[in-house]
């Protein structure tokens, strides 16, 4: 079962189909959080995700996914908007069509931003101690 939201002029879809991966792989790669992230890295990423895309006249102008076990935890990842269809709630209104979805659980919703944590905390998200392990590098060369 497809969900479909809309919003003025724009669709929010979670039709895996929908999304424009040349276009969100091009928006990531201008983010600070994916740029350099390969492009079937992006691809695969997508294929193993919820994923929220934002279309106006068919044309995919903004992305976001979810990763989630669909019962108690959900990971908000690579939310972005086209910078040329920024500034129209668009961002509040994906936030609100993840937060309606039948398949993301409302018990814990984690995400990480340098950036918009007004956004977020409007939809109650609060700062928190979070702990990480990034990707170890590559030591072949030693």
């Amino acid at each position: 079962m497809k969900v479909e939201w809309v919003y003025c002029s724009y669709r929010v879809t979670d039709d895996r189909a929908a999304v424009d991966l040349d276009l969100v792989h091009s928006l990531l790669s201008m983010s600070y959080w994916a740029a350099g992230r390969p492009k079937e890295l992006t691809e695969r990423a997508i294929q193993n995700s919820v994923c929220f895309s934002i279309l106006r006249e068919g044309k995919q102008v903004g992305f976001a996914r979810v990763v989630t076990d669909y019962a108690v935890f959900a990971w908000i990842m690579d939310v972005i908007i086209d910078p040329a269809h920024r500034g129209k709630g668009l961002g509040k209104f994906l936030i609100q069509c993840i937060q309606n979805h039948p398949e993301v659980p409302g018990s814990l919703q984690m995400l990480r931003t340098q950036d918009a944590h007004g956004l977020y905390e409007k939809f109650g998200f609060e700062k928190g101690e979070v702990l990480q392990k990034k990707p170890e590098r590559n030591t072949s060369d030693r």
